[in-house]
């Protein structure tokens, strides 16, 4: 993989683009994704941003969303896209596997493809150009350098704001996190500079709740959180007939692992939700526990050392009781 600064000369090419992230895009990656199209169209580059899934209500209002792609529900029109751009920018995933069914297009597709992520252990070999820094706090963080460090920051315009600070937002936890450096704030106080009203996103992306929704929130955190107060973890066990009952959309479940970190003395926190395909895992941590080799090791998945996610195909009690029997091991690292 090239660096992406060797990049940069093409952005003045006129170019077919493809833009894509990973599946169930949450609002780092779709903001990224917007983000750099708003840029990308400015050189009147045909841009197409493709979602290999569908993504959640709440991301609905952000400029240009409503030309994304659901590749599932487009699969032969976006197939087509794939086969004939001449770039292909993939955003915060780190390996094609966690583009799902679109994988196979993306592989096959003979675009220049280019990385920019901000997940540990790259798949390299299957890029062209690229960057990858676990460091950032974000991909959406990554497309302001990229557009700032391609001499091009004059072109951020407020809708390039809006996508990208939804993005810096929603992954530092609305600027809680360590990751929210000085380059965050840094990058925020130009998106001020040019006018941006960040109050608005904020309410745009926590203020508007289905009933359903706080319904599926307040059962879950009265009924659903199993406390192990010997290893400092916290378990959330989510079912297929509760996400039934409260009419759970893509979305719906987001932030809930967060509140299993609020409770005193917890440093690990597990959710997993019931899904019809597999058993989707979400953990989180405190400090020096890392969260993304416990999900690399034992549920297929990655991502950050505080934030991770994996998967298993077992049934939601198989799934469960393996968790149990894999935190015996782990006792001494989380205390």
């Amino acid at each position: 993989m090239n660096p992406i600064e060797d990049f940069f000369p093409f952005l003045h090419k006129q170019s077919k683009v493809v833009i894509t992230m990973h599946q169930k895009p949450d609002g780092d990656a779709m903001g990224a994704a917007l983000g750099l199209y708003h840029f990308l169209i400015q050189y009147g580059h045909p841009v197409s941003v493709i979602s290999p899934t569908n993504w959640a209500n709440f991301l609905d209002w952000m400029p240009q969303v409503n030309k994304v792609l659901n590749y599932e529900k487009d699969t032969a029109f976006a197939d087509k896209l794939i086969a004939v751009a001449d770039w292909i920018f993939c955003l915060d995933f780190n390996a094609m596997h966690r583009t799902k069914k679109m994988e196979q297009s993306l592989l096959n597709a003979h675009a220049i493809k280019v990385l920019i992520d901000h997940h540990e252990l790259p798949q390299t070999e299957a890029f062209d150009y690229g960057i990858s820094l676990a460091s950032k706090s974000s991909t959406s963080e990554m497309v302001y350098d990229f557009i700032t460090a391609s001499g091009n920051r004059d072109k951020i315009n407020l809708d390039i704001a809006t996508c990208l600070y939804t993005g810096l937002m929603t992954d530092t936890g609305s600027f809680r996190f360590p990751s929210a450096t000085a380059s965050v704030h840094l990058a925020i106080a130009y998106f001020k500079e040019i006018g941006l009203d960040h109050s608005v996103i904020h309410e745009k992306i926590y203020d508007i709740n289905t009933e359903d929704r706080l319904h599926l929130i307040g059962n879950s955190i009265l009924r659903k959180i199993e406390v192990f107060y010997e290893y400092n973890t916290a378990l959330m066990v989510i079912t297929k007939p509760e996400l039934l009952k409260y009419h759970a959309k893509t979305g719906d479940t987001e932030g809930l692992v967060n509140y299993l970190l609020s409770i005193e003395g917890i440093k690990f926190g597990a959710m997993v939700i019931d899904r019809d395909e597999e058993r989707k895992w979400s953990f989180r941590s405190k400090g020096s526990f890392d969260v993304n080799l416990f999900a690399r090791n034992h549920f297929k998945g990655g991502g950050h050392k505080n934030a991770s996610g994996g998967f298993s195909k077992d049934s939601l009690e198989e799934t469960v009781k393996n968790f149990k029997a894999i935190l015996l091991h782990y006792k001494e690292a989380l205390n």
